[in-house]
C-alpha cells in the first residue's frame, strides 16, 4: 500500500541518516557538559568550536552528510518548539511587565541598528538579521528560533553564535564593574543586566558576580527581566515568516509560476507558540516543563554542532570584521538606551 511504501523510505532515509545523527550526539554530549562547567560560554559554543575542529580533521565524508543536515535544519526545529514549553505566558509577564518599556525601546534599538548597517555596510541581509534578533532578545536561543524561519545556512548561523557569545562573555565581566562605577542600585543593575546582556547564561554569571560583590539578591530580577524579553521571538519570527511568505509570493507573480504557502511558511513556529500557549493555559508544573526545557538546550547543543561541522573555519575568521563590527554597536547602543530608559522611568 502507499503507507507501506512511505514507511520503508522514511526507514531508509533514517538508516542513511543514522551515523550522522549519532555523530552530533557524540559531540554534543561533552559539549553539553562544559556548558554545564562554564555557563559563560555556553554548550552551543563548545559544540560549534567542537564541530569546527572536526571538521578540519576529517575531510569528506558522505556517509555523515545527511544526518549531520537532519541535525542542523530538522533537530534546531525540533529544539525551538520545546522552547515554547518553557514559555508561561501569563507568569512571565505579570513578573517583568515593569522592564517591558525597557525591553521594547532596546529591542527597537538594536533592529534599528542592525538595519542601518545592514545598508551602510552592505552586509548580507541573513548575518545582519540574526546578529540584531540574536542581539536584542535571547541571543543563541533567538537565532536558533529565526535561522530557519530565514533559511540562513550553517556559516552565517555560527558567524551570528559567534559574534553574539563574544559579546557575551565580555558583559559577564565588565558589568558588575560598570554597574559599581555608574552607581546603579541593585533594582537598577538587575533591569541593566536582564536588558543589556544577549544571553540567559550571561545575564546569569553578571547577576551572580554582582550580587557577590554587592550582598544582593539581584540574580532573580535579572532572570525575569531576560525571560519577559525572550517572548519577543514570538511576535518577530512571526513577522519574519509572513515577511518570507510575501517574499515568495512576489517573486512566483513575477516568475509567472505557482505559489504554495505550505513550501514557505515555517510552520514549526506555529507549534512553538502552541506550545507557549499550552504551557499557559493548563500552568504546567515545573517539574513536566523542567525536562523539556533541558531537552531543547539539548537539541540546540546537538544542532550547533552538525553547524559547527559544517562551517568553514578559516572563512569565518577572514569573513567576521562586519559582523563583530555591527554586533558592538547593537550591543552599545542596547546598553545606553537600558541606562537612559532606567533614567527617564526614574528607576536610576
Amino acid at each position: 500500500t502507499e503507507n507501506q511504501k512511505r514507511r520503508m523510505t522514511r526507514m531508509k532515509q533514517l538508516k542513511k541518516q543514522a551515523l550522522g545523527i549519532g555523530f552530533c550526539l557524540l559531540i554534543a554530549v561533552p559539549a553539553w557538559l562544559l556548558g554545564k562547567w562554564l555557563p559563560v560560554v555556553g554548550g552551543p559554543v563548545f559544540a560549534i568550536l567542537m564541530g569546527m575542529c572536526l571538521a578540519l580533521m576529517i575531510k569528506e565524508q558522505p556517509a555523515l552528510e545527511p544526518g549531520v543536515k537532519y541535525t542542523s535544519k530538522k533537530i534546531l526545529q525540533y529544539a525551538v518548539i520545546l522552547l515554547g514549553f518553557g514559555m508561561n505566558l501569563t507568569d512571565i509577564l505579570e513578573k517583568g511587565k515593569q522592564s517591558l518599556p525597557i525591553i521594547l525601546a532596546t529591542i527597537i534599538t538594536a533592529l534599528v541598528i542592525a538595519f542601518v548597517m545592514y545598508k551602510v555596510l552592505k552586509m548580507d541581509s541573513k548575518i545582519s538579521t540574526l546578529v540584531g534578533v540574536g542581539s536584542c532578545i535571547c541571543g543563541g536561543s533567538a537565532i536558533a528560533a529565526t535561522a530557519p524561519v530565514i533559511d540562513a545556512d550553517d556559516e552565517e548561523i555560527a558567524q551570528a553564535i559567534s559574534v553574539i557569545f563574544l559579546f557575551n562573555v565580555i558583559a559577564a565581566l565588565i558589568f558588575p564593574s560598570l554597574g559599581g562605577v555608574l552607581g546603579l542600585s541593585n533594582e537598577g543593575f538587575g533591569l541593566f543586566a536582564g536588558t543589556a546582556v544577549n544571553d540567559t547564561s550571561s545575564v546569569t554569571a553578571a547577576a551572580t558576580a554582582w550580587d557577590g560583590i554587592h550582598g544582593s539578591n539581584t540574580l532573580e530580577a535579572a532572570t525575569i527581566v531576560k525571560l519577559t524579553r525572550t517572548l519577543a521571538i514570538i511576535p518577530i519570527t512571526l513577522v519574519l515568516a509572513l515577511w518570507q511568505v510575501w517574499k515568495a509570493k512576489a517573486a512566483g507573480q513575477e516568475a509567472g509560476g505557482t505559489f504554495q504557502i505550505k513550501k514557505i511558511f515555517p510552520f514549526f513556529i506555529l507549534f512553538f507558540i502552541l506550545a507557549s500557549v499550552i504551557t499557559t493555559v493548563f500552568s504546567l508544573p515545573g517539574f513536566v516543563t523542567a525536562p523539556i526545557k533541558e531537552l531543547s538546550k539539548f537539541f540546540i547543543i546537538m544542532a550547533m554542532a552538525a553547524i559547527g561541522f559544517n562551517t568553514n573555519l578559516v572563512k569565518l575568521v577572514k569573513t567576521g570584521g562586519k559582523p563583530i563590527f555591527m554586533g558592538f554597536c547593537c550591543w552599545v547602543g542596547i546598553s545606553v538606551v537600558s541606562l537612559l530608559m532606567q533614567k527617564a522611568l526614574g528607576i536610576l
